[in-house]
C-alpha cells in the first residue's frame, strides 16, 4: 500500500473514534440530558425540594445514573477535540504524501479534491473551536461529514498518481481550483453549522420529532446560526472568485467563457443558491430557519456537482472524475 494510503487509513479511522466521542459526550456528558438531571437534582435537594420517602426514586432523579458519574463525564468531549486533532494531522499526512508523490499541488482528480477540501474543512473547524468553545459540540456533524466524505474518497474514488492532463497544466490550476476549494471547505463547516441551528431552533420551537429531541444537547441556536451565516459570507466571495477564475481559464484553454459544460452549469447553480441565501438573511422578513435551509439545499448542490456530474454526465471536465 502506497504511503499516502497508510495516512488515509489513519485519518478515516481517527475521525470515526472522534465521532464516537462526540457521541458518547452527546449522550452522557455534562450537556447531556442524564448530566442536567443530575445536577438539578443536587440543586433542589440542597434548596429544600420536595420531600422523598425513603426507598423510593426522587421525583426529579435520573435514576439511570448516579449523580457523582457526571463529573467523569467531562473528558468526553476534550477527548473528541484531541483525536479530531491527531486525525486531522493523519489527513493532513495524507495530502502531503500524496503531492509528494505526484510533484505537484494534490488537486488533480476526485479523490485528492475531496481529501484536500475535507483537510480545510477540518482545519477551520478546529480554528473554530478554539476561538468560540460554545459552538464545539458541532464537532460530531463536522466529524460524521469527514467520516463519509474521506471513506467514500478512499474506497470508491482513489486511484493511482498520474500526470496532469493538458487541460490542467496551467498556473490557473493553482488558482482556480484552489480557491474553489477553499469555499468548499468553508461551505462544509457552515453546513454543519446550519443543520445544527436547525436542530437546536427547531427543539426550542417545541418540536420533538425526527432529530429535534437532540437540539437539547446543541449550542445555542442563535450562536450556531451567527456561525453559519459568517463562514457562508466568507466562502461566497471566493466561491464567485473561483468561478470567474475559471472561466477566464476556460477562455484560455478552450477559447470561450462559458459553454454550459455540466458542471459549470451546477457550480452556477451552486452560486445562485448561496447567493439567495445571503440574501434572505440579509432580509428581515425571511425567517433564518428559511435562511438555513436554503444553505442545506446549497450544499447539496455542491455535492450533486462534484459527485453526480462527474460520476453520471460527460463534459469538458470529465478528467474529475474517478
Amino acid at each position: 500500500m502506497a504511503i499516502d494510503g497508510v495516512f488515509l487509513t489513519l485519518t478515516v479511522s481517527g475521525y470515526m473514534v472522534a465521532m464516537l466521542l462526540h457521541a458518547a459526550d452527546f449522550a452522557f456528558g455534562p450537556q447531556s440530558h442524564v448530566a442536567r438531571a443530575a445536577v438539578r437534582e443536587r440543586e433542589l435537594v440542597g434548596a429544600g425540594g420536595p420531600a422523598v420517602v425513603e426507598g423510593a426514586p426522587h421525583p426529579y432523579a435520573a435514576p439511570e445514573v448516579e449523580p457523582s458519574s457526571e463529573p467523569r463525564s467531562r473528558w468526553l468531549l476534550p477527548a473528541a477535540l484531541i483525536v479530531t486533532v491527531v486525525a486531522g494531522a493523519a489527513h493532513l499526512a495524507t495530502v502531503l504524501a500524496r503531492s509528494l508523490e505526484a510533484g505537484r499541488m494534490p488537486w488533480g482528480n476526485m479523490y485528492e479534491y475531496v481529501m484536500t477540501g475535507t483537510l480545510l474543512a477540518t482545519a477551520i473547524w478546529l480554528f473554530m473551536a478554539v476561538k468560540k468553545p460554545g459552538v464545539r459540540h458541532l464537532g460530531l456533524f463536522l466529524v460524521l461529514t469527514q467520516v463519509l466524505l474521506t471513506g467514500v474518497a478512499g474506497i470508491v474514488l482513489r486511484k493511482p498518481v498520474a500526470p496532469l492532463v493538458p487541460a490542467l497544466d496551467s498556473v490557473w490550476y493553482v488558482v482556480h481550483v484552489g480557491s474553489i476549494i477553499t469555499a468548499t471547505g468553508l461551505f462544509l463547516v457552515g453546513f454543519a453549522a446550519s443543520v445544527m441551528y436547525l436542530i437546536r431552533s427547531g427543539y426550542d420551537a417545541g418540536k420533538r420529532t425526527w432529530f429535534y429531541p437532540y437540539g437539547r444537547l446543541l449550542a445555542n441556536a442563535e450562536t450556531a446560526e451567527r456561525l453559519s451565516f459568517r463562514l457562508h459570507a466568507l466562502a461566497f466571495p471566493i466561491w464567485t472568485f473561483g468561478v470567474a477564475a475559471g472561466a477566464v481559464w476556460a477562455e484560455a484553454a478552450w477559447g470561450r467563457y462559458w459553454g454550459w459544460d455540466p458542471k459549470e452549469v451546477w457550480a452556477f447553480i451552486s452560486w445562485v443558491i448561496y447567493a439567495g441565501y445571503l440574501h434572505a438573511r440579509a432580509t428581515p422578513s425571511v425567517s433564518k430557519r428559511t435562511a438555513a435551509w436554503i444553505a442545506v439545499i446549497g450544499w447539496l448542490t455542491m455535492m450533486m456537482n462534484l459527485f453526480g456530474v462527474n460520476i453520471f454526465f460527460t463534459g469538458l471536465h470529465s478528467y474529475g472524475g474517478v
